[in-house]
């Protein structure tokens, strides 16, 4: 290697590492005034007292992190999202789970949604990631093949969201 190229390779790298630190110094300022100012406690209380069943209340918010995974990075989505969600989920009662089961279970959960969005036509940024790797693929074709994955992968959350122990039987057995 080069030292123009490797100079090239700090550069881009500190770069990258700037702008993930931007999203975590934001992410760490909304959380800190979202905790002064109660709005995540107030949320659930909200949610908890609106009679909204609460597998609607969880299908919203699942529905909310593929719309995000269109437009946001997978760290910043769930930076800026996690302690709004948290709270409401762990406010509502989802077979009977206790909070240590129902934050285990909706981590697992949300990571899987996120990901989802961020591969969800129409403009999912993996899609673009995916196109440019394979140049010689139009977009449109890009689109088409991610469809039994999304498929898949729909199935798989809702499986999980009516069958809990699929995550959790797991952390039982070892724990």
């Amino acid at each position: 290697m080069r030292t123009k190229d490797f100079l090239q390779s700090v550069y881009g790298t500190a770069h990258a590492t700037g702008m993930i630190f931007m999203v975590l110094i934001g992410a760490d300022l909304l959380n800190s005034s979202l905790a002064l100012s109660q709005m995540p406690t107030e949320l659930a209380l909200w949610v908890q007292n609106s009679g909204l069943p609460a597998l609607v209340v969880l299908f919203s918010i699942l529905l909310i992190y593929i719309l995000l995974g269109c437009v946001m990075d997978s760290l910043a989505m769930i930076l800026l999202t996690i302690p709004i969600f948290y709270p409401m989920v762990m406010g509502l009662d989802f077979f009977g789970m206790s909070i240590e089961d129902k934050s285990i279970w909706f981590g697992i959960l949300a990571l899987m949604v996120v990901e989802i969005g961020l591969v969800h036509p129409p403009v999912g940024m993996n899609l673009y990631v995916i196109n440019k790797i394979a140049k010689d693929v139009p977009m449109k074709e890009t689109a088409w093949g991610v469809m039994p994955f999304l498929a898949s992968d729909f199935l798989r959350i809702i499986a999980l969201v009516f069958f809990p122990v699929l995550c959790l039987g797991l952390v039982h057995y070892l724990g």
